[in-house]
């Protein structure tokens, strides 16, 4: 009867260890499907915005139709954005159509007909919401890649993550920063 303490006492810290890592396994892949869900709804969000600069475009162009070169770099850059697949890819994209969506606002300035056109200042509004949501979708995108890329580093996680298919992620910078220092500027 002896025998009989120390094996309880030994199974019992077995099952600990066990449900410790089984604990640490599932949190490692959830937060990754996370991440995962995070880069898709940024994605979207750059999708919704490539639209809408489609639409900004076609209207811009019906006014101002010898900007041709700014134009088609805006259409260029918006092309690329969508294209992106990996987060350096993307930000470098992003910050292309940053600078080159500021300029475009700039001409419409100089058009009164057009800034007064509904569907040129709906298509402003919308843009404008859809930044904003871009920027909250980027924030928290890199907050878990920084959660994964964190906990995938630690013990136990470490030994694991490898074989659970948990990859180092990519954060979602913009080059050029445009949209995090001073995001388009949009008048009503």
């Amino acid at each position: 009867m002896d025998w009989l303490i120390p094996v309880i006492i030994v199974v019992v810290l077995a099952a600990a260890v066990g449900i410790w890592l089984w604990v640490s396994c599932t949190s490692l892949v959830q937060l990754n499907a996370r991440v995962d869900e995070a880069w898709a709804d940024l994605t979207a969000q750059r999708a919704r915005r490539a639209e809408l600069a489609a639409a900004l475009l076609v209207l811009v162009r019906g006014y101002a139709a010898h900007e041709k070169a700014l134009l088609d770099g805006a259409a260029a850059a918006c092309e690329a954005s969508e294209r992106a697949a990996t987060p350096a890819d993307a930000g470098s994209a992003e910050g292309a159509v940053q600078r080159t969506l500021k300029p475009l606002f700039a001409v419409a300035e100089g058009y009164p007909q057009l800034q007064s056109s509904p569907e040129f200042l709906r298509v402003q509004h919308s843009l404008a919401e859809t930044e904003d949501k871009i920027q909250a979708s980027r924030r928290f995108y890199n907050g878990g890649v920084r959660e994964l890329n964190t906990k995938r580093t630690a013990f136990p996680a470490k030994m694991f993550a490898h074989r659970l298919g948990v990859e180092e992620r990519e954060y979602f910078d913009l080059v050029g920063g445009t949209a995090v220092s001073a995001p388009p500027r949009v008048q009503f």
